[in-house]
């Protein structure tokens, strides 16, 4: 018989966000690289993220489905050959709920329905299978497994836990309870980018800067003692710090946006103060007081959200 687990290995939410914070050095680079690269991913599908959006927000039905009726779906079984059936669309809701305005919403439907990945059957929608195993997270599985891994490692590090998980162990676990663990990141994904789209009136501009941040960030070699919250020292260093920069083609060819629109939108990124060119034309982070201030703001919900979701999901998998 499996002994069953103790009360005592549930981690507590001051536990979490104290660790986070506090090894936010460590944490930050694997975070911004799951949270860009996801971003990335979902523009190259479409070319247009508030499509990719809807889309994932239509097959996130499924998972609130199972989670109302406490339902454990694997990851081997959600991406079975089978066309994947969702409740009829109201366009409200999701325009509310994503906020997209509404007819934006209709237009983006129907463009998904000329290309074939949703269909009307009755009052029901069908995704079928080879439409929806496009937004099959494998490179997101991949770096979120990590960035938990090197959590647990921290945990086991400060002793708040007796063994660690690898990258390929949390993988596993993740895929095992699949539609549990994906609810809670869709949970923390879509609130994640209403934030910063609500600041810079779209995702493109928010992928564009991640990532200038990427190429900017710098790993902190000595944590500095007696700051309770070592993410703000964090912040500042990495904005001070001056490395060599990023040009505008690179930034096109890591994210996908096409140059012109690149080189379009960088321009009113530094008219409003959150970037500037060097000397030899490449760009870097110069975020002006009130931006830094704003961001950092944003930054702290979205790092509060995440530790919900990390909250949940490590204590799922590292429990049950």
């Amino acid at each position: 018989m499996k002994k069953l687990p103790s009360i005592y290995s549930e981690l507590e939410s001051d536990v979490i966000d104290k660790i986070f914070k506090n090894n936010f050095d460590k944490l930050s680079p694997h975070f911004f690289k799951l949270m860009s690269e996801w971003t990335i991913g979902g523009y190259n599908l479409f070319k247009d993220l508030d499509k990719y959006t809807i889309l994932i927000y239509l097959i996130n039905k499924q998972f609130e489905f199972y989670r109302r009726n406490n339902l454990n779906i694997t990851y081997d079984n959600f991406y079975k050959n089978k066309p994947l059936e969702i409740e009829k669309i109201n366009l409200i809701k999701i325009s509310i709920d994503l906020e997209i305005p509404k007819e934006n919403v209709r237009r983006k439907i129907i463009e998904l329905e000329k290309k074939g990945i949703i269909k009307k059957k009755g009052k029901k929608i069908i995704i079928d299978r080879s439409n929806y195993i496009s937004t099959q997270p494998i490179n997101t599985l991949k770096n979120l497994s990590n960035l938990l891994s090197i959590f647990s490692k921290i945990l086991k590090g400060e002793k708040i836990i007796k063994n660690e998980l690898t990258q390929a162990e949390i993988n596993n676990l993740i895929k095992q309870n699949f539609s549990f663990c994906w609810y809670q990141f869709y949970k923390f994904l879509f609130p994640y980018c209403l934030r910063w789209k609500n600041h810079f009136g779209d995702l493109e501009f928010f992928s564009i800067l991640a990532t200038i941040v990427l190429n900017s960030r710098t790993q902190i070699d000595k944590k500095l003692k007696g700051i309770e919250s070592y993410v703000e020292e964090w912040r500042s260093t990495m904005i001070k710090h001056k490395i060599r920069g990023i040009n505008a083609m690179s930034i096109s060819e890591i994210t996908g946006i096409p140059r012109p629109t690149v080189v379009r939108k960088l321009k009113i990124l530094v008219k409003k103060k959150y970037i500037s060119y060097d000397k030899n034309k490449l760009i870097n982070i110069d975020l002006s007081k009130k931006n830094f201030e704003e961001m950092a703001k944003i930054q702290d919900l979205n790092i509060n959200s995440f530790n919900v979701f990390t909250k949940r999901t490590f204590n799922q998998i590292n429990v049950s």
